[in-house]
């Protein structure tokens, strides 16, 4: 049982809010975005996503910049609360398309008819768009998708050689096309975290596979679907699935591997002194993958020695998008390229200057290297589409179906 609503913009603006059973203060939205935004308990600098004041229990997600926040001053699950802020920004997205302030803003009376339908004096009523069709019947304002930031190459599906823009998700799951019709077309997501540490020389110490399949769907009728992947796993392990989709975006499944799989990128790391108050930072990546795929938003960054007064950089010529900083407050080095092709390798050098000189192992004050990244159409785990059948076909109307591959690190870390 949830007693408020609200969701924020990063401003701190109120742009939605619900109060369902009027036991928590009107200035709740407030107080809570002071607080989240000067947090400095725990020794931390960001708040968790639940936590407690003057006996009222928040709790909030971040989505696509916003914050969807519920408040109570019961002793609710924690769990269930943000499963249920999730699910409600899901709703949302599946009847606007695209969520975002502006679509949120413009779309408010269709937004507070959705959250009366899924919450009722502060209990869950249903969370399915599919159910909540036959209850409301306002139509979405669409938001122009092509003004939103470019998402770049990872927003691209495939089906064989055709390309479809990643934009082709923002659209609403309950909304026409143009005169009146709807246009059949499902697409498929297939997202891989990776997590991988190295050792000082370069050797894998442990690696794992967080992935995901995702749907959405614009179907109608609900036709039933299956989904088979390559022949490189078995039944019981993932195989096939029979599925009767609901309307807008559903998981299928979530899995994990913990078999040995080749990094996308071999990382090495080297620090030496070069002199009383002086180190010199040698960063080298390589990336492992076929040079048909590129990554891009690639950051590296490397924890140096608390003395640390001035760095400078030694960067490789020719490469755009390349930047390197030193974050003194934060005694960090980042290194930001913005794309990498398969089979390349880039260097950085770091001149060091310290504040006083080192009596113990400089290795130790430094370190280890973290590195993020997203390389579209690549999956380290192999895993495939192999068909996607749909039971509802016709001549005149055979679905499209789009998928999409997307590997991101979650912990990619190499030792010194």
């Amino acid at each position: 049982m949830i007693s408020q609503f609200f969701v924020l913009s990063q401003r701190g603006d109120n742009i939605v809010f619900r109060d369902y059973r009027g036991d928590v203060q009107k200035g709740s939205a407030e107080i809570f975005f002071r607080k989240v935004k000067f947090w400095k308990e725990d020794g931390k600098e960001e708040a968790p996503p639940v936590f407690n004041l003057d006996g009222v229990n928040y709790f909030h997600v971040k989505v696509v910049g916003l914050l969807f926040v519920a408040t109570t001053r019961i002793n609710l699950s924690p769990s269930l609360a943000l499963e249920l802020l999730q699910r409600i920004a899901r709703v949302i997205k599946d009847y606007l398309g695209l969520l975002s302030e502006e679509s949120l803003r413009k779309n408010f009376v269709l937004v507070y008819e959705l959250l009366d339908e899924v919450i009722d004096f502060g209990y869950v009523q249903t969370t399915s768009t599919e159910v909540l069709k036959s209850y409301v019947f306002n139509e979405p304002i669409v938001v122009d998708a092509a003004r939103m930031p470019p998402l770049g190459p990872a927003a691209l599906f495939m089906q064989g050689n055709k390309r479809m823009p990643g934009t082709a998700v923002t659209k609403s799951v309950v909304a026409h096309e143009p005169g009146g019709r709807k246009r059949e077309e499902i697409f498929v997501d297939i997202i891989e975290k990776i997590s991988v540490t190295f050792s000082s020389s370069g050797y894998v110490l442990t690696s794992e596979i967080d992935g995901t399949i995702q749907m959405k769907s614009y179907l109608t009728g609900n036709p039933e679907i299956r989904l088979a992947l390559n022949d490189d796993y078995t039944l019981e392990e993932v195989g096939y699935q029979v599925m009767v989709p609901p309307d807008g975006e559903f998981p299928v499944m979530n899995y994990r591997i913990t078999q040995e799989f080749k990094p996308p990128f071999s990382i090495n790391a080297l620090i030496e002194e070069a002199g009383s108050l002086k180190a010199e930072v040698i960063l080298k990546i390589r990336a492992e993958f076929p040079s048909s795929i590129t990554a891009n938003t690639i950051l590296v960054e490397m924890p140096l020695p608390t003395c640390t007064t001035r760095v400078n950089f030694d960067m490789e010529h020719g490469i755009a998008g390349q930047t390197a900083d030193f974050k003194e407050s934060q005694r960090r080095l980042e290194w930001n390229l913005k794309k990498i092709v398969g089979g390349s390798e880039h260097t950085l050098r770091a001149k060091l200057n310290f504040s006083q000189e080192f009596h113990g192992n400089i290795t130790k004050e430094a370190g280890p290297v973290s590195m993020t990244f997203t390389i579209p159409m690549y999956n380290p785990s192999r895993l495939q589409v192999k068909y996607l059948q749909i039971a509802k076909k016709t001549k005149s109307s055979n679905p499209y179906r789009w998928v999409r591959y997307v590997t991101q690190a979650n912990s990619y870390v190499a030792r010194i």
